[in-house]
């Protein structure tokens, strides 16, 4: 008998790479609201337990440690917490890129107790998600610009940073189910 081989998972993309959205109905924009209300506890499961050693160890060859990881998510959705009150309160404003491989290299993201990052997406999660569930579905579509992207929606935005808390959550478990 023959086996078929499941293809290999690409460690960059462990849940896939992300797949731009058609315009958000309103049951799927709250599943993602819901998902980034969730995002901080996946994180924090994510790496309960871990040593020193095991948050310095990178998730894939080439990649950034775990402890860079939560860093960079802390920095990547503080930004676009930011991106997302600018796109409500002034009109197509263009955002500010950064270069979040430079940050991930920062002192701060290499050696910092990842509690820290994992305190501040607990806060920052409860204030952004207050704030989607406080806009309206015609609000989603007001739109910001980014400098390397081009326009986008805040439904782009919410589909890009469900799936950013998704994706790098499970290069951690990915990491810990090949560890052991």
């Amino acid at each position: 008998m023959q086996t078929q081989m499941q293809p290999e998972v690409d460690p960059r993309y462990p849940i896939g790479k992300y797949q731009k959205h058609p315009p958000l109905k309103d049951h799927e924009r709250a599943q993602m609201i819901e998902s980034v209300t969730a995002a901080p506890a996946k994180f924090r499961e994510a790496v309960k337990g871990l040593s020193d050693q095991q948050l310095d160890t990178p998730y894939r060859e080439g990649g950034w440690t775990v402890r860079q990881l939560i860093h960079h998510v802390a920095d990547s959705h503080m930004n676009s917490y930011c991106r997302f009150r600018f796109a409500v309160t002034e009109a197509e404003p263009t955002i500010k890129a950064y270069d979040e491989k430079m940050w991930a290299e920062l002192f701060d993201a290499r050696t910092a107790p990842v509690e820290l990052s994992l305190n501040l997406l607990d806060s920052l999660h409860a204030r952004w998600v207050m704030m989607l569930n406080s806009l309206r579905p015609i609000d989603f579509m007001r739109t910001m610009k980014h400098p390397e992207h081009g326009a986008m929606t805040l439904d782009d935005a919410l589909a890009l940073y469900e799936w950013h808390g998704r994706h790098h959550a499970a290069h951690i478990t990915a990491l810990r189910s090949q560890n052991g």
